[in-house]
Protein backbone atom coordinates (compact mmCIF):
# COMPACT_ATOMS: atom_id res chain seq x y z
CA UNK A 1 0.00 0.00 0.00
CA UNK A 2 1.45 3.30 -1.17
CA UNK A 3 2.13 6.05 1.39
CA UNK A 4 0.11 8.84 1.56
CA UNK A 5 0.43 12.36 0.09
CA UNK A 6 1.73 14.49 2.42
CA UNK A 7 -0.31 18.01 2.31
CA UNK A 8 2.24 20.90 1.04
CA UNK A 9 1.99 24.69 2.79
CA UNK A 10 0.22 26.83 -0.01
CA UNK A 11 0.51 30.69 1.49
CA UNK A 12 -2.64 31.60 -0.74
CA UNK A 13 -4.62 30.78 -3.74
CA UNK A 14 -4.26 32.42 -7.41
CA UNK A 15 -5.67 35.76 -8.71
CA UNK A 16 -7.31 33.79 -11.41
CA UNK A 17 -7.81 29.92 -12.23
CA UNK A 18 -8.18 30.19 -15.63
CA UNK A 19 -5.43 31.68 -18.44
CA UNK A 20 -5.32 31.21 -22.21
CA UNK A 21 -5.95 32.65 -25.77
CA UNK A 22 -8.25 35.50 -26.18
CA UNK A 23 -9.18 34.38 -29.08
CA UNK A 24 -11.89 31.69 -28.40
CA UNK A 25 -10.47 28.88 -30.64
CA UNK A 26 -9.95 26.68 -28.37
CA UNK A 27 -11.00 22.66 -28.02
CA UNK A 28 -12.97 21.94 -24.52
CA UNK A 29 -10.66 18.92 -24.56
CA UNK A 30 -7.39 21.19 -24.37
CA UNK A 31 -6.91 22.44 -21.01
CA UNK A 32 -4.58 21.90 -19.44
CA UNK A 33 -4.95 21.13 -15.49
CA UNK A 34 -2.19 22.68 -12.99
CA UNK A 35 -2.50 21.61 -9.40
CA UNK A 36 -2.34 24.69 -6.68
CA UNK A 37 0.88 23.39 -5.49
CA UNK A 38 2.69 23.85 -8.78
CA UNK A 39 1.49 27.06 -9.14
CA UNK A 40 2.56 27.80 -5.82
CA UNK A 41 6.09 26.81 -6.78
CA UNK A 42 6.05 28.75 -9.88
CA UNK A 43 5.33 31.53 -7.72
CA UNK A 44 7.64 31.20 -4.83
CA UNK A 45 10.87 29.94 -6.83
CA UNK A 46 10.06 32.46 -10.23
CA UNK A 47 8.11 35.39 -8.80
CA UNK A 48 9.46 35.50 -5.33
CA UNK A 49 13.33 34.47 -6.46
CA UNK A 50 13.27 31.71 -3.53
CA UNK A 51 15.58 28.45 -4.03
CA UNK A 52 14.37 25.19 -4.32
CA UNK A 53 15.32 24.75 -0.77
CA UNK A 54 13.99 27.72 0.25
CA UNK A 55 10.79 27.08 -1.05
CA UNK A 56 10.77 23.36 0.19
CA UNK A 57 10.71 24.72 3.50
CA UNK A 58 7.52 27.22 3.27
CA UNK A 59 5.89 24.29 2.06
CA UNK A 60 6.96 21.98 4.08
CA UNK A 61 8.49 19.53 1.63
CA UNK A 62 11.39 17.94 0.79
CA UNK A 63 13.42 19.80 -1.60
CA UNK A 64 13.43 16.45 -4.29
CA UNK A 65 9.32 16.83 -4.22
CA UNK A 66 9.76 20.99 -5.18
CA UNK A 67 11.77 20.19 -7.58
CA UNK A 68 9.22 17.38 -9.30
CA UNK A 69 6.73 19.96 -8.50
CA UNK A 70 8.12 22.49 -9.91
CA UNK A 71 9.19 20.73 -13.39
CA UNK A 72 6.12 19.62 -13.80
CA UNK A 73 4.50 23.30 -13.50
CA UNK A 74 7.02 24.55 -16.03
CA UNK A 75 6.15 21.41 -18.50
CA UNK A 76 2.61 22.49 -18.22
CA UNK A 77 2.81 26.39 -18.75
CA UNK A 78 5.49 25.78 -21.99
CA UNK A 79 2.71 22.98 -23.30
CA UNK A 80 0.16 25.43 -22.67
CA UNK A 81 2.04 29.01 -24.10
CA UNK A 82 3.38 27.26 -27.20
CA UNK A 83 0.75 24.97 -28.44
CA UNK A 84 -2.42 27.71 -27.38
CA UNK A 85 -4.01 25.54 -24.15
CA UNK A 86 -6.25 26.76 -22.00
CA UNK A 87 -4.41 26.43 -18.33
CA UNK A 88 -6.78 25.61 -15.32
CA UNK A 89 -5.51 25.69 -11.81
CA UNK A 90 -6.98 23.47 -9.66
CA UNK A 91 -7.11 20.61 -6.94
CA UNK A 92 -4.22 18.91 -5.21
CA UNK A 93 -2.65 18.35 -2.28
CA UNK A 94 -2.29 21.41 -0.39
CA UNK A 95 -3.39 23.43 2.70
CA UNK A 96 -3.65 27.01 2.98
CA UNK A 97 -1.84 28.87 5.45
CA UNK A 98 -3.70 29.41 8.65
CA UNK A 99 -4.46 33.08 9.43
CA UNK A 100 -1.69 32.93 12.31
CA UNK A 101 0.96 32.11 10.06
CA UNK A 102 -0.01 34.21 6.66
CA UNK A 103 1.89 36.96 9.08
CA UNK A 104 5.02 34.81 8.98
CA UNK A 105 4.93 34.26 5.36
CA UNK A 106 4.62 36.42 2.41
CA UNK A 107 3.66 39.97 2.26
CA UNK A 108 0.97 38.96 -0.41
CA UNK A 109 -0.77 36.76 2.01
CA UNK A 110 -1.00 40.20 4.59
CA UNK A 111 -2.44 42.03 1.79
CA UNK A 112 -5.40 39.69 1.18
CA UNK A 113 -4.81 40.13 -2.60
CA UNK A 114 -4.64 36.08 -3.47
CA UNK A 115 -7.70 34.21 -4.78
CA UNK A 116 -10.52 36.66 -5.36
CA UNK A 117 -11.48 35.24 -8.45
CA UNK A 118 -10.56 31.62 -7.52
CA UNK A 119 -13.60 29.12 -7.43
CA UNK A 120 -14.27 29.26 -4.22
CA UNK A 121 -16.15 25.53 -4.19
CA UNK A 122 -12.74 24.03 -4.67
CA UNK A 123 -11.17 25.85 -1.80
CA UNK A 124 -13.59 24.40 0.15
CA UNK A 125 -14.27 21.06 -0.85
CA UNK A 126 -9.84 20.96 -0.49
CA UNK A 127 -10.29 22.15 3.37
CA UNK A 128 -13.08 19.33 4.30
CA UNK A 129 -10.37 16.08 3.55
CA UNK A 130 -8.85 17.50 6.79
Amino acid sequence: MPRPRKWRKVCCLPESNLYGPLNGSHIENEIIIMTVEEYETIRLIDLEGLTQEECSEKMQVARATVQNIYKDARSKIAESLVNGNILKIEGGDYKLYSENERVNSCGRCRRNRCGRNFIESEQYDNEEDT
